[in-house]
């Protein structure tokens, strides 16, 4: 099986196929119901619930079921600034969390709400120190990913949550990510989290919220879900969630060392078996089943379905993957090459030489892509007195980094080249270019279309 997007979706689990097709015959019936089987419906409900809480490491009055794990962040996140609008309006956010948090920050900052984004190092994570500065008299809500979902840095929840709690302001953890490999460390106040990410069916989201937290549900209510998941419980499939987060938290101490093995093995062999490969992410403090890598000179799309025709799944976060032509804002907000990017996500159960397979794939099919984009580049040169001019206007990546490539031996030492591009990805990938090459990278400075990128030949 070469499926390596797991960090997307992971493959449904055995128990929960089991306990969803067993629950289908006896969770049908509505559990706020007084008669046999609405009694029925409620015992597989509260037995969900009860795992769901221990798994969490929560009360179980603390733990409701949403339809989705973006819905459990919309929701905790509305709820909670809500709930603190009397203390102020401003919220906190790392530069790297999961688009459902941009997304309910963008709504906050549109509603007349103040948004501050901590930025992340290299690896991905957090200074705790710097999140810290962040906090202010009228923080009402910090959120914080316990781990990225593109490169799989581990974030420092329990330092974040503790300099919070010292200032008096919840902590929401988007522990998607995460929580199929174990419970969530530190003071945290709220958590979301959803049940595809560890082999549940989709459609089920967690949503935690402490005792003594303040929150007010937005939107209309009912009685369902203590009135913050409005709406008819997917019983079936809540119960198939609960049953396979038992399941995997079960088998997560061997599967992750199996697992970290082989994306240890992943992280060692891509920059020697690919020329110009980068890998990122936090070496260390990371999921055990992810590993992502970029590649100079190659269009992601291009790559995607290269290895999608030798049989492996794969994402990316590369803008040549976008219909919006922008990079990734987790490798953004890293500062790192985001062309050729490509995500391996590893499942549970993942074969050894499934991994190998891919290794053996992956340099001929980077190979291809690059070859195919080998287009000349000499009706784009120009000189402008001592500056080398490289027109890439109109082209996307990873082009203008291929030109830049060709032409760099073309000026002496010291000399200049000056590229023109208006792809919001050479922002990133030319000065990322520059470090992996020991060139320096300039500057950029307005052109009459686009941007224009100085590069100075170091070596």
């Amino acid at each position: 099986m070469g499926y390596f997007d797991a960090a997307s979706g992971a493959p449904l689990h055995p128990v929960a196929r089991q306990a969803l097709l067993a629950s289908l015959d006896e969770g049908w019936a509505d559990p706020a119901r007084l008669y046999r089987e609405g009694r029925r419906a409620r015992m597989l409900l509260d037995a969900a619930r009860e795992a769901a809480a221990e798994a969490v490491g929560c009360r179980v009055d603390e733990l409701v079921f949403t339809s989705s794990g973006s819905r459990a962040v919309h929701t905790g996140v509305a709820g909670a600034l809500a709930g603190r609008r009397r203390v102020g309006r401003h919220l906190i956010v790392s530069a790297v969390e999961h688009s459902s948090v941009l997304h309910s920050a963008e709504a906050h900052e549109a509603d007349g709400g103040s948004v501050t984004q901590v930025p992340v190092d290299r690896g991905g994570a957090v200074d705790p120190v710097v999140y810290g500065d962040a906090l202010r008299a009228d923080t009402a809500l910090a959120c914080l990913q316990s781990a990225n979902h593109e490169v799989g840095t581990e974030q420092p929840v329990a330092a974040v949550a503790e300099l919070c709690r010292e200032a008096g302001v919840p902590v929401l953890v988007d522990a998607a990510q995460s929580l199929g490999w174990g419970p969530v460390d530190g003071d945290w106040s709220l958590l979301t989290a959803s049940a595809h990410k560890w082999g549940g069916p989709s459609g089920v989201g967690l949503l935690v919220v402490r005792k003594g937290v303040r929150f007010a549900a937005q939107g209309p209510v009912d009685e369902r879900e203590s009135g913050r998941a409005p709406g008819f419980e997917n019983i079936p499939a809540i119960v198939a969630a609960a049953a396979s987060l038992r399941a995997v938290r079960a088998e997560a101490a061997g599967e992750a060392v199996r697992l970290r093995e082989l994306t240890d093995r992943i992280r060692a062999r891509v920059p020697r078996l690919v020329t110009d490969a980068e890998v990122v992410g936090d070496p260390v403090r990371r999921l055990p089943g992810v590993v992502t890598f970029s590649c100079l000179y190659v269009d992601g799309e291009a790559l995607l379905h290269e290895l999608d025709r030798e049989g492996f799944s794969v994402s990316s976060g590369s803008s040549c993957t976008s219909s919006t032509l922008t990079p990734s804002h987790v490798l953004r907000a890293m500062g790192v090459l985001s062309e050729g990017n490509v995500r391996v996500s590893l499942p549970p159960g993942t074969a050894e030489e499934d991994v190998e397979r891919f290794l053996a794939v992956l340099p001929r099919a980077v190979t291809a892509v690059r070859e195919k984009l080998g287009a000349p580049v000499s009706k784009t040169v120009v000189r402008e007195a001592d500056v080398l001019v490289v027109d890439s206007l109109g082209k996307r990546c990873p082009i203008p980094v291929i030109e830049l490539a060709k032409v760099i031996g073309d000026v002496p030492v010291g000399g200049l080249v000056r590229i023109l591009s208006d792809d919001e990805a050479a922002r990133l990938d030319i000065p990322a270019w520059c470090e992996m090459r020991n060139q320096e990278y300039v500057g950029e400075e307005p052109a009459d279309q686009g941007t224009a990128y100085l590069i100075r030949r170091a070596t």
